[in-house]
C-alpha cells in the first residue's frame, strides 16, 4: 500500500476516537471536525469504542465515515480488543483521542500499534487526573487542550512540557445557531441550562438559586436539558423544593436550536469546566450568559459585556446574576448581541478547523 502523503492521492488517514456517540459537546466537536478537514489532505473517520450512537445520524447526513468498534453500553475488554486489532490491521498516520478512556487506552495501545502521530485532548476541568496525564503524557507526541487554563495546569500540575501543547478553542457553528429573528415571539423569562447530568455540573446549586429567583419572579421557570447519571437525584430535589410546576429536566437531544430560541438566559453551574460548547452555542444564539468562573468560562464570557460570571457553589451569587439579568430586558439584549459578536469573530468553526490541520501536518512533517 502506498504511504499517505497528505495529497489528493494519498489523504492522511486520521482517526478520531471516542468512547461513544451520545449526545455530548466532546462528540459534536468530533462531528464538526470530522466534517470540515480539508478533503484533499485529510481522510478523517470516528472510531467509538462503546455503543452510544445519539449522534450516529448527523454522522452519517454528514457523510462522516463511524466504524463502531463495540455495541456494548460501555468500553470493557471486548472493546479493548477490537480497538487494538482495529489499530494493527488498519493503517492510521493520527490517532485524535477524544474523551477520558480514548485518551488512556489510545496512548498505550496506539505507541504499541508504532502510530506515526498521537494527539491527546484536554477538554473538561478534571479531564488531566481522570486520564492519568501525569503518567500517560509521555505516551503522546502532542496535546491539545480548549482553553489556556488546562494549559497551565498540565505544564504546572502534570509536568508536560508547554511545547507540547497546543490551545484550540472550541467553534461554533455560526449560520446554524443564530439569534431569534426580528419580530419573534418574546422569550417570557425562561431560563435554560443545557449540561449532561452528572457531578461537575453541579445542578443542585442552579436549583437552589432558581428557587430563591422564585420568590422574587413568579413567572421565571427554567428547563435542564440533557442525560446522566444525576437525572433522579434532580427531580427528586426539584419535588423536594416544590419547584416541579416550573422546572422541568428534559432529555438531551439532536437539535437544540427551539430551546435556545425560547429562552431569555443561559445558566451555567459547574464546578469544573473546559470551554463548554453549549455556552458558545447560546453566545451564538444571542443569549446572555450567567455562568461559574471556573475553568476556561473567563476566557470565553466577558463579565458584566456578554453575562455574568459568579463563584461556584454560590447559590446565592448564581440567583443574583439571574434576577439583574431577567429584570433588565435590554441589558440583556446587549449582552447577547456581544456574545453574538465575539462568537462569530473568535470562535468559528472555520478557525477551530484550520488550528487542527495546521497542528497535524506540522506532526507529519516532523515523524517524516
Amino acid at each position: 500500500m502506498k504511504p499517505h502523503t497528505g495529497d489528493r492521492a494519498n489523504p492522511f488517514r486520521v482517526v478520531l476516537l471516542l468512547e461513544e456517540l451520545d449526545f455530548g459537546g466532546t462528540q459534536r466537536h468530533a462531528l464538526e471536525l470530522a466534517k470540515h478537514l480539508d478533503p484533499i489532505r485529510f481522510q478523517p473517520e470516528i472510531w467509538t469504542m462503546a455503543g452510544g450512537k445519539d449522534m450516529l445520524p448527523l454522522a452519517v447526513s454528514a457523510g462522516v465515515r463511524v466504524r463502531r468498534l463495540s455495541g456494548e453500553s460501555t468500553v470493557g475488554h471486548r472493546s479493548l480488543h477490537a480497538l487494538w486489532r482495529a489499530l494493527k490491521t488498519s493503517p492510521v498516520d493520527a490517532l485524535l483521542l477524544l474523551t477520558v478512556i480514548p485518551n488512556i487506552w489510545g496512548r498505550i495501545f496506539g505507541r504499541l500499534a508504532r502510530i506515526p502521530v498521537i494527539v491527546g485532548t484536554c477538554r473538561g476541568g478534571l479531564s488531566p487526573s481522570r486520564q492519568h496525564d501525569r503518567f500517560l503524557w509521555p505516551l503522546l507526541h502532542h496535546h491539545i487542550t480548549n482553553t489556556h487554563d488546562l494549559k497551565r495546569i498540565l505544564v504546572e500540575r502534570y509536568g508536560v512540557p508547554a511545547r507540547l501543547i497546543t490551545v484550540i478553542p472550541n467553534g461554533v457553528d455560526t449560520d446554524h445557531f443564530r439569534p431569534r429573528g426580528e419580530g419573534s415571539p418574546s422569550p417570557g423569562k425562561l431560563l435554560l441550562c443545557v449540561a449532561r447530568l452528572v457531578p461537575d455540573k453541579d445542578h443542585g446549586t442552579l436549583i437552589e438559586a432558581f428557587r430563591l429567583v422564585s420568590q422574587k419572579e413568579p413567572l421565571a421557570e427554567l428547563r435542564i436539558v440533557g442525560n446522566g447519571q444525576n437525572r433522579r437525584t434532580l427531580e427528586m430535589l426539584i419535588s423536594q423544593l416544590k419547584l416541579s410546576h416550573r422546572v422541568r429536566v428534559i432529555p438531551g437531544q439532536e437539535d437544540l436550536r427551539d430551546w435556545y430560541a425560547r429562552s431569555r438566559l443561559f445558566v451555567l453551574s459547574s464546578v469544573a469546566e473546559g470551554l463548554p460548547n453549549v455556552i458558545l452555542e447560546a453566545m451564538a444564539s444571542g443569549l446572555p450568559v450567567v455562568a461559574t468562573a471556573v475553568g476556561g468560562l473567563p476566557e470565553v464570557v466577558r463579565h458584566g459585556e456578554s453575562g455574568w460570571l459568579v463563584p461556584a457553589g454560590n447559590p446565592v451569587a448564581l440567583s443574583e446574576a439571574i434576577l439583574h439579568v431577567l429584570r433588565d430586558e435590554d441589558s440583556g439584549e446587549r449582552m447577547g448581541k456581544v456574545g453574538r459578536a465575539v462568537a462569530e469573530s473568535r470562535y468559528s468553526i472555520r478557525a477551530m478547523v484550520d488550528r487542527h490541520e495546521r497542528l497535524l501536518l506540522r506532526l507529519f512533517r516532523r515523524e517524516r
